[in-house]
């Protein structure tokens, strides 16, 4: 079925009786070309382009949950491109790109809104800093505004400019970058894929893989062996435990990323802003919800649910920012599972075991990443070679020194 304003107005004049599930539930088979471990945003949009650009007739995506139920509805919505090192800014922007026609090409409103973003700095050399990364965005095609304090009053009166340790001195705007509605991308990409021929197997959990002789032939489940020429596992938080089952420890950490939503209020920010001087950043959902976050919890865990140090740590940040914000009541909390690498950003590359691919290390960066990481994944799993914006996320960049390091602050994954 294909979504459209007159297919809208015929089933609302019918009864609503028209419409058809977005995507089956079919059981597995025995054995599949490829098989994608991850019914979230990165593994269905592996699948979705596996299908359309890459023209594979027998994909699988593998989830031991639900759609949706992980970190692709567990986040803040926010997707940009304001990103420093080359090995991330091009990958970034091209996701973005993907972003801007993502609605017209799964035919699914995702509710994408390019609202800007809003990155505050509060001193000089802040400013220094900033003025460096919008100009690495320029150079790889992507939009930067380096705003004064006079500037950012006219579009965010309401911050907190001058009563404040940290007076406001400008801000770095990307006016491209905004949200997105979480859920809809999976959907969207689910519905998308499954109209391909996809098979989507929900409460299907990965317990094992069948390695022989350094090959693996497919992986073990709650619902029975199925094999594969080739497997991929895009698990964000749970990559650590997944890999593990195939003999394989990865750079990672999982640390718990708290996210919160306020009561619906009268619209009041007009995109995303973050304080540079804290991890704090705020949007404004459609529903009317203050959308905000901070830092991940502290220490490893894979629970979705995170402690109240880091809330009142988000909270003083908020109230830092924008002392308003103090007056709005919270509506609900969540936390979705980041996967933190060692240096800050992501791997996409081929395991040491033939036939098996991983996807994961996305730390703050997964949701936003979201379509490039489904493209570049399907283009590693069917050509074999790296897409050319992700030839820098290999696994052995640690040991040869080319860490894509770009907060700067080392192997200390907490910190990222």
């Amino acid at each position: 079925m294909r979504y459209s304003g007159f297919r809208v107005i015929k089933e609302a004049l019918t009864g609503h009786k028209g419409w058809t599930p977005a995507w089956r539930s079919p059981e597995p088979k025995a054995h599949y070309d490829i098989i994608v471990i991850g019914g979230g945003g990165h593994g269905l949009a592996t699948a979705y382009y596996l299908a359309k650009e890459f023209k594979e007739k027998s994909v699988a995506v593998l989830e031991k949950g639900w759609i949706g139920g992980g970190n692709v509805g567990r986040n803040t919505t926010i997707i940009r491109s304001n990103y420093l090192l080359d090995g991330n800014e091009p990958f970034y922007e091209f996701s973005l790109k993907l972003w801007e026609g993502l609605e017209q090409d799964l035919n699914y409103n995702a509710m994408v809104s390019q609202r800007g973003i809003l990155n505050l700095f509060h001193s000089d050399a802040q400013r220094d800093a900033y003025v460096r990364r919008g100009n690495a965005m320029l150079l790889n095609g992507a939009d930067a505004t380096l705003l004064n304090a006079d500037q950012v009053r006219d579009e965010c009166p309401f911050l907190n400019f001058d009563d404040t340790r940290f007076p406001i001195k400008g801000g770095l705007a990307q006016r491209r970058g905004g949200t997105v509605r979480h859920d809809a991308v999976a959907w969207g990409y689910a519905r998308g894929a499954d109209s391909r021929g996809v098979d989507i197997i929900q409460n299907c959990e990965v317990t094992g893989f069948r390695i022989k002789n350094g090959v693996c032939s497919g992986v073990e489940t709650t619902r029975g062996f199925i094999g594969a020429k080739k497997v991929g596992s895009a698990v964000a938080g749970s990559s650590g435990r997944v890999m593990a089952k195939a003999g394989v420890r990865l750079p990672i950490e999982s640390h718990v990323l708290q996210a919160f939503v306020s009561e619906g209020l009268k619209p009041i920010i007009p995109g995303v802003v973050t304080f540079g001087m804290g991890h704090f950043y705020i949007s404004q959902s459609d529903k009317g919800g203050l959308v905000f976050g901070g830092d991940i919890d502290g220490y490893n865990t894979y629970a979705q649910r995170g402690n109240l140090p880091t809330v009142e740590d988000v909270c003083e940040g908020g109230m830092a920012i924008m002392p308003m914000i103090g007056r709005a009541r919270i509506l609900r909390i969540w936390g979705g599972v980041m996967d933190m690498s060692m240096d800050g950003s992501p791997m996409i590359d081929r395991t040491h075991i033939d036939g098996l691919f991983f996807n994961g290390g996305w730390c703050y960066g997964g949701f936003k990443a979201t379509p490039a990481s489904g493209w570049c994944f399907a283009h590693l799993l069917a050509t074999g070679q790296p897409h050319e914006t992700a030839t820098a996320y290999r696994f052995d960049r640690f040991q040869r020194g080319y860490m894509i390091d770009e907060k700067g602050v080392g192997a200390q994954p907490n910190l990222h």
